[in-house]
């Protein structure tokens, strides 16, 4: 596995956390860095996910909430698995 991580997460609280690399594959064992205090974790990623995409760190089911620096980003509108690709087909925003 690389030296370098692969997803970012803010805080221990995020239930999902960023892609940082191009083009992170299906099947992908993804070093995870917790930027808080620089702790790690794995992931293995379920699809293909573009960078700048996030990751689920669990699995979701539609109205659960994503959290990201530790706050609430919005709210899944479909299933995830964890290790599946969140983005705006599943997830949106609360505010309208």
């Amino acid at each position: 596995m690389s030296k370098n991580p692969h997803v970012l997460a803010h805080e221990h609280e995020d239930n999902v956390a960023v892609v940082v690399v191009e083009d992170l594959a299906a099947g992908t064992i993804a070093r995870g860095v917790i930027t808080a205090d620089d702790s790690t974790f794995e992931i293995e990623v379920k699809a293909d996910i573009p960078i700048g995409h996030k990751v689920a760190l669990k699995d979701f089911v539609e109205g659960d909430t994503a959290i990201k620096y530790g706050q609430d980003i919005g709210r899944f509108v479909a299933s995830v698995e964890k290790g599946g690709h969140v983005h705006v087909h599943n997830l949106k925003t609360k505010r309208w």
